[in-house]
């Protein structure tokens, strides 16, 4: 029974990571691996497969970067072929990317079974284009997997038969457990000469924080204050980094000694900063969850979450990006008024094996 399991970026590696390896237990399955090849920095990918132990993809369509409309067209052409090829009896799609729904368009068109991983997340954000993917893959999949309550809720409101979907837990949180001894072996913080809790972890991406200038500046106003207090460190996004090399804010982040810019991260290098942070600032969805789980104050600079078990369970807060929103938050963290947070039902480490026994049982029947 064959299963074609698609990653697009590196936020699917840590999803399918664990899945991979669940496979082992099941031997009535035999998983392909497809790497889209959407993520653009190549550098970075083999970095997060060696690490994360994920075996080389039996298929890399090396789409590369483009608009979403290119993009999306241009996996969908390329992943026809390997699913014709392969004549899988599922595909297994994972997160909100381009490749998501580009592959999950492709199999459900031919006649093959979608099961998406991460299913029914909702910032009812239509402004977003991860939202758009997740609501158009959840719409056409077969098998749907929940990593919390209210996934499960918005599929039962979307009219999502109830024996498709599945509370499983998070993936993503197998994958961080596995690793986080790991990951508190890294260098990093001697390398950058950091003193545990003695700094603040910053990234930024989502086009409404990074895209505007003004915006921009405001969130960098609000870290100049920040970095009175702490060293930042900023592992910046290249959408964001040209941005931050625009004359106006590079003067400003040039004014800020104790802001420090860094390349992307790898993931162990990544996780030992934020497991050591007083705190982390950041408008990405996955850091939002991980930081729950290490129970490191988390502020995300958003008006909404996919995530909302991240701030009524765990050690998140939406802050928008007003920078005075901002600075309430961080002083009320600072004051102690943020707790630990506890880590939401079944993100226990086994969600990944949990998916595999559904699959095993549900396509063999």
């Amino acid at each position: 029974m064959k299963i074609v399991n698609v990653v697009g970026a590196r936020p699917n590696f840590m999803k399918v990571a664990p899945i991979m390896a669940a496979y082992r237990g099941a031997p009535s399955i035999e998983p392909v691996l497809v790497h889209t090849g959407q993520h653009y920095d190549e550098r970075m990918s083999d970095l997060f497969f060696r690490e994360l132990g994920i075996p080389e993809p039996d298929v890399n369509l090396e789409v590369g970067s483009g608009s979403h409309a290119r993009q999306t067209a241009e996996i969908m052409v390329r992943f026809e072929e390997v699913v014709l090829a392969q004549r899988p009896a599922a595909v297994l799609v994972v997160g909100d990317v381009n490749s998501t729904i580009a592959c999950g368009l492709v199999a459900v068109k031919l006649g093959v079974k979608l099961v998406h991983v991460e299913a029914g997340l909702r910032s009812f954000d239509r402004g977003m284009p991860e939202e758009i993917n997740r609501v158009l893959t959840d719409s056409i999949s077969d098998l749907l997997f929940c990593t919390e309550q209210s996934g499960m809720d918005n599929l039962a409101r979307e009219g999502l038969a109830a024996d498709r979907c599945f509370l499983v837990g998070n993936c993503m949180v197998d994958t961080l457990l596995k690793n986080l001894e790991k990951a508190r072996q890294s260098r990093i913080l001697e390398e950058l000469r950091l003193e545990p809790r003695g700094f603040v972890v910053v990234t930024l991406h989502r086009p409404s924080n990074v895209d505007d200038e003004r915006q921009l500046g405001g969130i960098l106003d609000a870290l100049r204050e920040v970095q009175q207090d702490y060293r930042v460190v900023f592992p910046v996004h290249p959408r964001t980094r040209k941005m931050l090399e625009r004359d106006a804010l590079r003067a400003r982040v040039a004014a800020m000694p104790n802001l420090l810019l860094l390349d992307p991260a790898g993931y162990l290098d990544f996780v030992r900063l934020c497991d050591a942070a007083r705190l982390v600032l950041t408008d990405s969805g996955g850091i939002q969850e991980e930081t729950t789980i290490m129970g490191v104050p988390c502020l995300t600079l958003r008006h909404n979450t996919e995530r909302p078990v991240t701030c009524t369970v765990g050690t998140n807060q939406l802050v928008g990006n007003d920078p005075a929103r901002i600075l309430d938050a961080y002083h009320a963290v600072l004051s102690g008024a943020a707790g630990r947070g506890e880590a939401p039902p079944l993100w226990d480490g086994r969600a990944a094996e949990r998916i595999v026994a559904i699959l095993a049982e549900r396509l063999a029947s």
